[in-house]
């Protein structure tokens, strides 16, 4: 019998709140193990959430890290500014990298995961001079998406958000992905789920990381010369099947920041859903040997 993994995995995690510059930051805080290696601090996606990562949260417990996973700001229940310049990559990577200060000032290392959009914040925190001891980009390119159903997808959704809202936008965005099988399959529960965290973001910072995924440029040697000098080990891991940015395009990125490349079987753009035994064997695999 196969295992069915979504947001609504179980898990050990609590619910808490981080404090960050655009006010509470929303979190799901795993379970600590006795002797906690690290502390990861997980970020999600364009129009994800802290329960993105719901699948892996005691498996990392377990692994010796404590997981920490967010909504970023003006993601679900995180508030967020009005401004959407300041949910471009860089921008929102100031606030993550003070939010992975107050984790680092808790005491013991900490690790930053960032999946798609999530990945080029992570790499905007590094360059801000976030305090890690290692960075992990899950699905994520080197810049800007390229062309492509997501793409285009963007293209049809800013104008319907501007001028008729964000339930407006949801009925179009579930209007497309009623098409695939897996939404046909999908249970009742997860669909409201998904629906709920999308109406209750910001449609600042739904607008934000739109522009920031059609717009980010290419900053991967500016982000291996930041590694490089801070000694930050990395690692860059994709879905086999990864239909956002392509494994070849991920893989010439971890080509040229100088770090290990890993390909989750039997995944496509979220392992952490679709294998999430996969990835935690790599990224444990790696963690640990960062934390030794």
């Amino acid at each position: 019998m196969t295992t069915v993994f979504s947001q609504l995995s179980p898990h050990g995690a609590a619910t808490t709140t981080l404090t960050g510059r655009y006010g509470p930051v929303a979190a799901l805080s795993g379970p600590v193990p006795a002797k906690p290696l690290a502390t990861a601090l997980l970020l999600p996606g364009y129009t994800g959430s802290k329960e993105d990562f719901a699948p892996l949260l005691d498996g990392f417990a377990e692994g010796g890290i404590h997981p920490v996973a967010i909504d970023l700001p003006g993601q679900n229940e995180s508030p967020g500014p009005g401004d959407e310049a300041l949910y471009l990559p860089l921008a929102l990577g100031e606030a993550v990298a003070e939010l992975a200060g107050s984790l680092a000032a808790n005491g013991g290392p900490v690790l930053l995961l960032g999946h798609s959009y999530g990945g080029l914040v992570a790499r905007g925190a590094v360059l801000a001079g976030a305090p890690i001891a290692g960075l992990t980009l899950l699905d994520s390119g080197p810049g800007r998406l390229p062309r492509g159903a997501r793409l285009s997808a963007l293209d049809v959704g800013e104008p319907l958000l501007r001028e008729e809202g964000i339930e407006a936008a949801y009925v179009v965005r579930e209007q497309v992905s009623s098409r695939a099988p897996g939404w046909r399959a999908m249970p009742q529960d997860l669909k409201a789920f998904l629906r709920a965290r999308f109406v209750r973001s910001n449609a600042a910072c739904l607008l934000g990381m739109a522009t920031g995924l059609r717009s980010e440029p290419d900053r991967v040697d500016e982000l291996a010369d930041a590694l490089r000098a801070r000694q930050v080990p990395g690692v860059v891991v994709t879905g086999e099947n990864d239909d956002a940015w392509s494994v070849a395009t991920q893989k010439d990125m971890a080509r040229r920041l100088d770090v290990p490349f890993a390909v989750v079987e039997r995944a496509a753009h979220s392992p952490n859903t679709e294998n999430p035994g996969g990835l935690l064997e790599i990224l444990l695999a790696e963690w640990r040997s960062w934390t030794a």
